[in-house]
């Protein structure tokens, strides 16, 4: 059943994002399209990583990380933090506007639509991915304008 349902969930158009750790040792990011919005009040948020990838681990360590909701123009960006083996994050993002979050020190896009800086709350295993709730604590100014990034069928698609 897993093709079939891989190929069924494939349909559903998602948010492209990347996430990024400040882990004491380096920056790591990937690109992201499980995420999403738990709760208004207080603000919490989910993101679903592999369980045996890094970024699980990362994730899990450090306790905190920030998201970056992609825009249209942002494809190529998406690309390079999803490739397998990836360099550090500091290298995927060289050459593009970015800055630390004031509250995770995790790299922020200055050119993302929006960006969420958050602090972990809970995690939990699920099959094959472990899902990080996290608080929301900070808001970081960023500058992207434009329709978002979106993911359906395997590829990234504009919504403008």
């Amino acid at each position: 059943m897993t093709g079939a349902y891989l190929d069924a969930m494939a349909l559903l158009p998602t948010g492209v994002a990347v996430v990024t750790v400040a882990d004491g040792r380096d920056d790591v990011g990937a690109t992201v399209s499980a995420f999403g919005s738990v709760s208004a009040d207080p603000p919490v948020v989910s993101v679903s990583v592999d369980a045996e990838g890094y970024m699980a681990e990362v994730i899990g360590e450090a306790g905190a990380f920030a998201v970056n909701v992609l825009g249209e123009g942002q494809r190529a960006l998406a690309g390079r933090f999803a490739a397998e083996g990836r360099p550090s994050a500091r290298l995927l993002v060289s050459g593009q506007p970015h800055h630390r979050g004031g509250r995770t020190r995790a790299i922020v896009l200055d050119e993302a639509l929006s960006a969420l800086e958050c602090s972990v709350r809970q995690s939990v295993r699920v099959g094959d991915h472990v899902v990080f709730f996290a608080d929301v604590v900070g808001l970081p100014e960023v500058a992207g304008t434009g329709a978002a990034l979106v993911r359906w069928s395997g590829r990234y698609h504009s919504l403008g």
